[in-house]
């Protein structure tokens, strides 16, 4: 569910030497193929629209200012990232949705990247939320997750990133992108099947995949 017009790399690595020089009707041509991804990613981490699009516009304004320190590889990911950084200072600042894992932790205090449930193959939540039109009550649904949770969530099911893509913008190991996304993929389906309007649904849904 890639909202990013597509285009060849190409293109898009001229773009991106263009506006590295200053060109910023370039770097407007960048922005209007991710403003919508940013956006909603934004919004996923904020819950409020106002500041979702303040946090969108302050991030391709921290973009264009420091694009020339861009070295190449996934320019979505080095835009989200600057994005996430800008979302989660304003929520340290405002101690909205503290972030919070919910992962067991090993000795040391860190994640456990291998936890037990981990091997459970659950469905991406596309494959559930998909046939949800309503999108108010998904993005509902969304807020009652752990930002780290939601933020890995949304970057992989709804938005088709790649997990290293993920892991860089998130600035955590591939690996603990993947314990997040599992526990995320686990707290989300076990919501959607506690909401009554949609348990129905859920159990066509899930009756279609294989165990």
């Amino acid at each position: 569910m890639n909202p990013a017009h597509k285009y060849s790399p190409g293109v898009e690595e001229e773009l991106i030497r263009k506006a590295s020089k200053g060109n910023l009707d370039a770097f407007n041509q960048l922005v209007l193929r991710y403003q919508d991804i940013a956006y909603h990613h934004a919004y996923v981490l904020l819950s409020d629209a106002d500041s979702a699009d303040d946090i969108t516009q302050e991030s391709f304004i921290k973009a264009f200012q420091g694009i020339r320190s861009f070295r190449g590889g996934s320019f979505r990911a080095w835009l989200l990232k600057i994005l996430t950084n800008t979302a989660y200072d304003l929520m340290r600042k405002s101690r909205k949705h503290p972030s919070q894992s919910l992962l067991p932790e090993d000795d040391f205090g860190e994640e456990n990247e291998s936890p037990t449930w981990i091997a459970d193959p659950s469905p991406s939540v596309e494959a559930i939320v998909v046939q949800i039109e309503d999108t108010k009550r998904l993005y509902q649904l969304l807020d009652e997750l752990p930002d780290i949770h939601r933020s890995v969530l949304t970057l992989v099911d709804l938005y088709d990133l790649d997990y290293w893509e993920v892991a860089e913008i998130l600035n955590v190991p591939l690996g603990t992108i993947k314990s997040r996304l599992a526990r995320a993929r686990l707290q989300m389906r076990r919501k959607i099947q506690a909401d009554f309007k949609y348990s129905f649904l859920f159990n066509q849904t899930m009756s279609l995949i294989p165990s």
